[in-house]
């Protein structure tokens, strides 16, 4: 599968477009059009629909669910993390807040290095202002930023013992 910039510059051969002059179709300036071709900038589906339009074409996106491929390790946080969403509510937060700020504590005295100490600093800001939502996705996601959060979790120890085996025995 082409990524956006390699779908961007495929078309603007195909119709022999150079960035010159599809900045002076689309109103794009051309250095953006170059940190989109170089992926230096993000492209998204509908800056993509407008340039290729300029050209000619339209963009289709075809939605399909994948399974991602994860370590081992990675999908044992996953599920564990996923189970604990299953008991995540306003009020389940409030109890477990001293744990998970107790565990940020400890966690900021072994950590080193980013994106580790950035995502504590975030951690702790989603359980301070109570964002129930936002620790949802991060527990639940399959995306490199949530996965790169569970790294280092603060949320040891609020599984039961047997509920935390009954999900291991499920991933090994």
């Amino acid at each position: 599968m082409v990524d956006r910039s390699g779908l961007l510059r495929q078309v603007m051969v195909e119709t022999r477009t150079s960035q010159s002059e599809l900045a002076r179709i689309s109103g794009v300036h051309q250095p953006s059009i170059s940190q989109f071709l170089s992926a230096k900038v993000d492209l998204s589906d509908d800056q993509l629909d407008r340039l290729l339009s300029c050209m000619g074409y339209r963009l289709e996106v075809e939605r399909r669910a994948v399974v991602p491929d994860l370590t081992r390790r990675e999908r044992r946080s996953w599920k564990l993390h996923r189970q604990l969403s299953t008991h995540l509510t306003r009020s389940t937060l409030t109890q477990w807040r001293p744990t998970i700020l107790a565990n940020l504590e400890r966690l900021r005295e072994g950590v080193r290095g980013q994106p580790h100490i950035r995502n504590l600093d975030r951690w702790e800001v989603l359980v301070r202002d109570g964002d129930v939502a936002a620790l949802h996705r991060i527990l639940t996601g399959l995306d490199r930023d949530s996965i790169e959060m569970r790294e280092v979790t603060p949320l040891s120890g609020l599984l039961s013992d047997e509920e935390r085996t009954e999900v291991l025995q499920e991933v090994d």
